[in-house]
C-alpha cells in the first residue's frame, strides 16, 4: 500500500513539474505572438507533450496571468473548446494584441513564433 501510494506521488509530483513547464513556457510567448501546441510541447522539454499541453491549458490556474489564448494548433486553428469562454473569447483576446484572426485561424507566419522558438530565460520560477 506504501509503494502505491509513493507511486501516486511521484506521479503527481510529474506532473505538477510538466504542468509548470508548460506554464512557464506559455509565458514566454511575446505579446502579439502565437505558438503552437507543438511548440510549447518541445519547450517544455518533449516534443511529444502537445496533449499534455492541451490538458494543461484547459486547466490553467491563472488565464488571468499564462494567456494560454496565444496556443494555437499546427494550422493556426484557435481551439474549439477555449476553456476559458470559448473560441469566440480565444479570438477576441488575440485580435486585442493585433492578432487578424480570418474564419477561426491565425496566420502563423506572420504572428507565429519562430519555428525554433526558444527563449533564453524562464519566465517564472
Amino acid at each position: 500500500m506504501e509503494k502505491k501510494v509513493a507511486r501516486k506521488k511521484n506521479d503527481a509530483e510529474k506532473i505538477s513539474d510538466i504542468y509548470r513547464r508548460i506554464y512557464d513556457a506559455v509565458l514566454s510567448i511575446p505579446y502579439g505572438r502565437v505558438a503552437t501546441y507543438g511548440q510549447i510541447a518541445e519547450m517544455a522539454g518533449n516534443r511529444y507533450y502537445a496533449r499534455a499541453v492541451g490538458n494543461a491549458l484547459h486547466r490553467n490556474p491563472a488565464p488571468d496571468i499564462i494567456p494560454c489564448y496565444r496556443v494555437v494548433n499546427a494550422k493556426g486553428f484557435l481551439s474549439k473548446s477555449f476553456a476559458f469562454g470559448g473560441i469566440e473569447e480565444q479570438q477576441r483576446l488575440l485580435e486585442s494584441e493585433g492578432i487578424e484572426v480570418s474564419h477561426g485561424r491565425v496566420d502563423l507566419k506572420k504572428y507565429g513564433v519562430a519555428e525554433k522558438f526558444n527563449p533564453s530565460k524562464i519566465i517564472c520560477e
